[in-house]
């Protein structure tokens, strides 16, 4: 069976069969997406990925209303723990977007809504036969990233919004000799 190249190990291997790029419509899930991959910034996605079960304890399993009331002992609290990325910079950020997410919540009645509207509800689905044919960021992100960024949220810049839309599966950048590109989720 063939997959896209980046899936090489026991860790990335069950990620791209079962998640990445299928289609995400739970709030939770959109946040924890989100946080993470602005913690990936500058790093690798298997870096994260080994750490995500300590980052779902660390961030009360992603409960946005939990994460927007911590305070400066939870990002002392966070700092101190060896399961994340300790980047003071990248943990207030994931309380200042908890923040962010919630305000997005009441205006639009879910993040989902928000985040999927910007493609009418329909997955794009690009046609890339190699992993370097694959570019870093599009103009669909670029225009997510300065809508997040207008509405007060930190650690989206277009390259990570990017990853997050391949994530969430608004897009599906599985490579065309993947078996995930041919399938219908």
């Amino acid at each position: 069976m063939e997959r896209c190249e980046w899936a090489k190990d026991d860790l990335m291997i069950p990620y791209h069969d079962s998640e990445w790029g299928i289609p995400v419509h739970d709030d939770q899930k959109l946040f924890e997406m989100l946080i993470l991959e602005g913690a990936q910034a500058g790093l690798s996605w298997s870096t994260i990925l080994k750490r995500r079960h300590t980052y779902r304890k660390a961030f009360s399993n992603f409960d946005p209303l939990k994460v927007s009331k911590y305070t400066q002992k939870d990002v002392d609290r966070l700092l101190k723990d060896e399961g994340i990325i300790r980047n003071r910079l990248k943990v207030q950020s994931a309380i200042n977007n908890a923040k962010q997410f919630l305000t997005i919540q009441k205006e639009f009645g879910s993040f989902d809504a928000y985040i999927w509207g910007f493609i009418n509800n329909k997955p794009i689905k690009n046609n890339y036969k190699r992993l370097h044919n694959i570019p870093p960021s599009t103009v669909l992100s670029d225009k997510i990233s300065k809508d997040l960024k207008k509405r007060g949220f930190n650690f989206v810049g277009s390259t990570i919004c990017y990853a997050f839309m391949q994530a969430v599966g608004i897009t599906n950048d599985h490579t065309t000799n993947c078996f995930r590109y041919k399938s219908k989720n």
